[in-house]
């Protein structure tokens, strides 16, 4: 089976969703620096329509996270686990990587909206996420299930 990881922020989680969350003076505290306010990973939003890509992903590959946490923002490595929990139950227990390195991982594909911390060195194929090619979870499953030969749902992401 091949090895699926993915990135949390702007992959899975809507990080915008959580700086809505929090107070004004918070925000303007914090500045360019959000990701480091104590508490805000535990906020977010799952990004439309990953959930369900996951566990339609998650029946084809072995899927794990790999993700970065903010090294100033201790809170966010625990708010991280637990919101993979809340969401997405069992399907990565004891499956998650925090690393600023994932060059330094090795499996097939990689979904990842940046290039950073490695990403775009990642050891495999990296899936850009947001990019044209890869828009939304719809063409990442279209473009999966296409190259490793497998069928998506008949009733597609939506049902």
């Amino acid at each position: 089976m091949k090895t699926l990881f993915f990135d949390m922020d702007g992959v899975l989680v809507d990080f915008k969703s959580g700086e809505e969350r929090v107070d004004e003076a918070v925000l303007r505290e914090y500045g360019d620096h959000s990701e480091e306010i104590p508490g805000i990973f535990s906020l977010m939003s799952p990004i439309e329509g990953a959930v369900k890509a996951v566990k339609t992903l998650a029946k084809h590959y072995d899927v794990y996270i790999l993700s970065t946490a903010p090294w100033k923002n201790p809170s966010a490595w625990m708010d991280k686990r637990t919101w993979i929990t809340k969401y997405f139950k069992g399907i990565f227990y004891k499956k998650i990587i925090l690393t600023h390195r994932k060059d330094l991982i090795i499996g097939d594909y990689l979904i990842d909206d940046r290039p950073n911390n490695g990403a775009s060195e990642f050891r495999g194929e990296w899936i850009k996420y947001g990019s044209d090619e890869f828009p939304d979870w719809d063409a990442i499953i279209a473009y999966l299930s296409k190259k490793d030969n497998w069928s998506p749902s008949p009733m597609g992401m939506n049902a």
